[in-house]
């Protein structure tokens, strides 16, 4: 069985390789494995312990958000309680800051949010890896702010200020590889609808 950093380490070659396959598949195939995509994941993830999801997900906010952290940005958290959704993928995480460290609660913790983002995954990824600004995705209502909006706009801050290239280069080879995705699926399909009309 394949442990996590072996899986991670070969991760920079595998996406080099789907990037060039990904420029000779037809736009519209890629569109339909994209909407496929959460219908593929979403059961698998219910299987992930909570557990696992906390060990990927908060080292990887504290590698993004190191500086931050350090600077005391995060401090407006303390006390307060942040839900974040993928709405396709059904997933929901709870996090905080106590400490000076993001700490996650269990779904079965039963946490009452101070404010909640939700998007669906694709977003998420387009703002991770630079390809869409959270200000343009509020605005369309792909990213959704529930709650305390003092709060929420002291997150979207930080949303703003993600940096994935803190990331392992392997984590920041495949956000970058599946925003270039999705963008450049986007930009096509865009292109031929202009071409249509």
């Amino acid at each position: 069985m394949l442990k996590i950093p072996t899986l991670l380490a070969t991760t920079k070659n595998i996406t080099s390789s789907l990037s060039r396959i990904e420029q000779k598949l037809p736009s519209s195939f890629k569109n339909n494995l994209i909407k496929l995509m959460p219908k593929i994941l979403r059961p698998s993830l219910r299987f992930v312990p909570f557990s696992a999801q906390k060990s990927l997900l908060i080292p990887a906010l504290h590698s993004i958000y190191n500086e931050a952290i350090e600077d005391g940005y995060f401090e407006f958290l303390q006390g307060k309680w942040l839900k974040i959704s993928i709405i396709d993928l059904e997933l929901d995480w709870w996090l905080s800051f106590d400490q000076d460290q993001l700490i996650m609660a269990a779904p079965d913790d039963n946490i009452a949010e101070d404010v909640s983002f939700s998007a669906n995954g694709d977003d998420l990824i387009l703002i991770a890896g630079r390809k869409q600004d959270p200000d343009t995705l509020f605005f369309q209502r792909r990213l959704k702010m529930e709650g305390d909006t003092e709060l929420g706009l002291e997150v979207k801050n930080l949303i703003d200020a993600i940096d994935i290239e803190q990331l392992p280069s392997s984590v920041h080879s495949l956000v970058d590889f599946s925003a270039n995705f999705l963008q450049n699926t986007r930009d096509e399909l865009t292109k031929q609808s202009y071409q249509v009309d």
